[in-house]
């Protein structure tokens, strides 16, 4: 630990954990003082009939509920823009977001601007520019990875640039998240292995870059150790105890990062899901063994630890030896829960890479603090391993 710099941590948002939790629902945001909510979501989440607890939880505390179910996979801000419309023509006072990681950051956009005034474009980079607070915010996850419920990032794709945004500010973390594991049992085994290898990405690059501090190293470490015990078991089975812990690994890891923010993995995949479609969670997880390798000589000790929460016996082995076997264990992990192993293979091109690479160079905060230096030749260099070349 550098005891010459200042820790900071500052994790607001009021966690309700456990099943049936989202029978709380309307008690808590009547407790934020809402009374009319929009519910951002998305088709999957009613087709599976989550959000019907979401409902009766609402009725039974008067709360009057106008649903928006137009979010698709990585909102764009035309989805946004409509959230806001109806959010508007209904007379909302308030927001609850249920689904995965896109209907949240829908739900965070869309109140940034309730709030501020202007379009998804006017505050990306400017958390400074966010000066008002959201309208009573609650979020119910449905999905265990993207862990938006506690960060103060929301990501909203220009198609018009083929790019995605970061909306970020304190303002936006949600002040109450509702985690049911009883809603999460009902993913399918795909979605359950991207959103698990998501949130392993979060732990490691949050564990891994320059910028570590203590809080989130406890946090990380334990949602990695988590992950490699039950990820498996939650694809093959929706084992109920195993995504329960799924959850919890998933919003743990994300209030690491929220902390101390990511690396290249992150500044990759998101013109990879701009330019591609990729799922997010798919594509860090594509890319996750690929920038440990190239990140390796930078942080030999912390991939040790990591391969030793990843339940690997790396007794008697040597620094280099460990963090290689590390690394593998991060590569089998995600090929047993069926993630593709490259970039190809996902839907890439090689007329991508280059525009990828421009896009990924300019994701200034991941490029500093990731453990090892990287330039636009050595960023290519990392994009063309993840596509097998």
């Amino acid at each position: 630990m550098d005891l010459s710099r200042l820790y900071t941590f500052y994790a607001p948002t009021r966690l309700v954990f456990g099943r049936d939790a989202v029978a709380r629902t309307g008690e808590e945001i009547v407790a934020l003082g809402g009374h009319t909510a929009l519910i951002v979501t998305d088709p999957g989440v009613i087709a599976a009939g989550l959000l019907e607890p979401v409902l009766l939880a609402c009725a039974g505390s008067a709360v009057h509920t106008v649903i928006f179910d137009a979010v698709e996979p990585n909102p764009t801000a035309s989805t946004v823009e409509a959230a806001i419309a109806r959010y508007r023509e209904a007379g909302c006072d308030c927001l609850i977001a249920v689904g995965g990681g896109s209907a949240m950051d829908a739900a965070k956009a869309a109140g940034i601007i309730i709030a501020n005034g202007g379009a998804p474009r006017d505050y990306e980079g400017k958390s400074e520019a966010i000066a008002k607070d959201l309208p009573p915010f609650l979020c119910v996850p449905t999905t265990c990875g993207t862990g938006s419920e506690v960060t103060p990032f929301a990501v909203v794709t220009d198609t018009e640039r083929h790019w995605k945004m970061s909306l970020a500010s304190p303002r936006a973390i949600p002040k109450v998240a509702v985690i049911d594991p009883a809603l999460f049992v009902k993913m399918p085994a795909p979605l359950i292995a991207a959103t698990g290898m998501d949130a392993l990405t979060h732990a490691i690059e949050s564990y891994t870059n320059r910028d570590v501090e203590p809080f989130s190293d406890a946090l990380d470490l334990h949602a990695i150790k988590l992950i490699g015990r039950y990820l498996r078991l939650a694809v093959a089975q929706a084992n109920p105890e195993a995504v329960a812990y799924m959850a919890v690994a998933a919003t743990m890891a994300s209030m690491g990062f929220s902390q101390n923010r990511l690396g290249i993995v992150h500044a990759i995949s998101h013109p990879v899901t701009g330019y591609v479609g990729t799922p997010h969670g798919v594509a860090n997880a594509i890319l996750l063994p690929y920038v440990l390798e190239y990140n390796r000589i930078g942080c030999m000790e912390r991939l040790r630890e990591i391969g030793e929460a990843l339940g690997e016996d790396l007794s008697g082995l040597s620094l280099p030896d460990a963090a290689d076997v590390a690394i593998e264990a991060v590569r089998r992990l995600a090929r047993d829960v069926g993630i593709p192993a490259t970039l190809a293979e996902a839907g890439m091109r090689k007329e991508h890479v280059a525009s990828v690479t421009d896009d990924a160079m300019k994701a200034r905060v991941n490029i500093a603090i990731n453990p090892r230096r990287v330039n636009r030749e050595q960023m290519e260099g990392v994009i063309r391993a993840a596509m097998g070349e």
